[in-house]
């Protein structure tokens, strides 16, 4: 009696298995019943809650649908990634730019103040009548201003500084300030016929634009040909 016991006991082992998570698999289960429980133990290894859970006919959707949403997810972190590194070397570039534009135009506002020692030293240069520019004392008071105006126009140079000085060349509204207008057939039009003041650029930027009288009647710059 004891051995037929040990038997039938042994088969109810056989029969029934319970899966680590819990879950009981019952040889005699349908398939349906067997779906429902893998389902059931599908949902606890992946954490899903009952509403997430809901809609799926099996436990593989309910996976490829997770596998999809964390697809999802990794490509949305990559593309954050990629708009942060974008917006990294666009920064970076603009700080580089700020720190060169800061080393070339920091000294702006002292070449301005410069410009117009400048202008004194050619001023008084320019009032010299020429009977008394051969006197012996005006003349090394001459050669000694325009030493001191070289030296100064020098050193605005090395840093950055420069004369615009656009006698014969085409007029450039970018550089220049047209004061008046010469009549002349001879040179093309909008030809700078005399420097009334001359102009500074620092790098790129004009600092005071030359002022100039440029002509006008004569044939468009375009229409003369060169050599």
């Amino acid at each position: 009696m004891s051995d037929e016991n040990e038997h039938l006991e042994n088969d109810a082992v056989k029969q029934t298995t319970e899966t680590p998570e819990g879950t009981r698999l019952d040889a005699d289960m349908s398939e349906d019943e067997l779906l429902a429980a893998l389902g059931a133990q599908a949902d606890n290894v992946l954490g899903l809650n009952d509403e997430e859970g809901e809609g799926f006919a099996n436990p593989l959707e309910a996976l490829a649908a997770e596998n999809s949403r964390q697809e999802e997810e990794i490509a949305s972190l990559k593309d954050q990634i990629l708009r942060s590194a974008a917006e990294m070397e666009n920064l970076r570039r603009r700080t580089q730019k700020d720190v060169a534009d800061a080393r070339t135009f920091s000294i702006s506002g002292f070449a301005r103040d410069m410009l117009g020692v400048s202008d004194n030293l050619r001023r008084a240069l320019d009032h010299v009548d020429d009977a008394h520019k051969e006197q012996p004392g005006i003349k090394t008071l001459i050669e000694g201003v325009e030493l001191t105006e070289r030296e100064l126009l020098n050193g605005l140079e090395k840093n950055g500084v420069k004369k615009l000085d656009p006698k014969g060349q085409k007029f450039d509204a970018n550089f220049h300030q047209a004061m008046f207008e010469v009549p002349n057939t001879e040179v093309p039009n909008k030809t700078v016929m005399e420097v009334v003041q001359v102009g500074f650029v620092i790098g790129e930027r004009v600092l005071r634009p030359a002022m100039v009288g440029v002509s006008k009647g004569g044939p468009k710059a375009s229409d003369v040909k060169e050599g």
